[in-house]
């Protein structure tokens, strides 16, 4: 059963270069995502675009940001692009309060990648209000930002959402900003946000692969001759 098995081993750990980037997704979920936007509320359609925007991102490292009259970070970067579509199950309009701080928003974000080694490093800020909470100014945070040399993309979503903020704030980071009506705009957004230029983050295999099954092999071939020959 052991040799069945397969076991092997490695030589060494070779590391080498993936195409990716870290991307931070500063989710709104402020009290006025809850409201309806062609059948679905603004949230329950931006999770949709979302999980299929994390489906398509196998290269990346990517965060989760979630703002409302405060800011906070649901996931660290991570790989395991399961466990974020896991945990924006999880999220829900409200949970973090009914205003909207922006400033914060992209501060706990530059939080999340602030130690990453990525050459690309990209926030993309979706909401639907204005900035009117938190200790953290936009300006502030956008300031913080540029000398980390973070991109930040911007979403507004429907009629309420800031333009000038929004438009300030990407275009102060060498990025763009975007405006969605419907959940059709927000795929099409998501889908120009996809085709981002990727940089070169470090992941790792095993090299000289082994094969050790006959190993075990061998000796049950051993076991089975002698028990043969105590009955010749």
């Amino acid at each position: 059963m052991l040799s069945l098995s397969a076991p092997f081993s490695y030589d060494f750990l070779r590391s080498d270069t993936k195409k990716g980037r870290d991307l931070v997704l500063a989710l709104d979920v402020s009290g006025s995502m809850g409201m309806d936007m062609g059948g679905k509320s603004k949230f329950e359609a931006l999770l949709e675009v979302a999980r299929e925007f994390l489906k398509k991102r196998f290269d990346d490292n990517i965060a989760v940001v979630a703002f409302g009259t405060f800011a906070y970070i649901a996931s660290p970067i991570t790989y395991d692009l399961k466990a974020l579509a896991f945990l924006l199950d999880y999220l829900d309009v409200s949970v973090a309060g009914n205003n909207t701080a922006i400033g914060e928003a992209i501060e706990r974000s530059l939080d999340a990648i602030e130690k990453s080694n990525a050459k690309n490093r990209v926030i993309v800020l979706i909401t639907d209000g204005y900035h009117n909470s938190g200790s953290i100014s936009p300006k502030d945070a956008v300031e913080r930002a540029k000398k980390m040399k973070v991109k930040i993309y911007t979403i507004g979503i429907g009629e309420d959402a800031d333009r000038s903020l929004l438009k300030k704030i990407s275009s102060s980071t060498g990025a763009k900003s975007f405006f969605a009506k419907n959940k059709e705009d927000l795929k099409r957004i998501f889908r120009e946000l996809d085709s981002l230029e990727k940089s070169p983050l470090k992941s790792g295999y095993f090299e000289n692969k082994r094969e050790l099954f006959f190993i075990p092999l061998v000796f049950a071939v051993v076991l089975l001759l002698f028990e043969v020959r105590r009955y010749l």
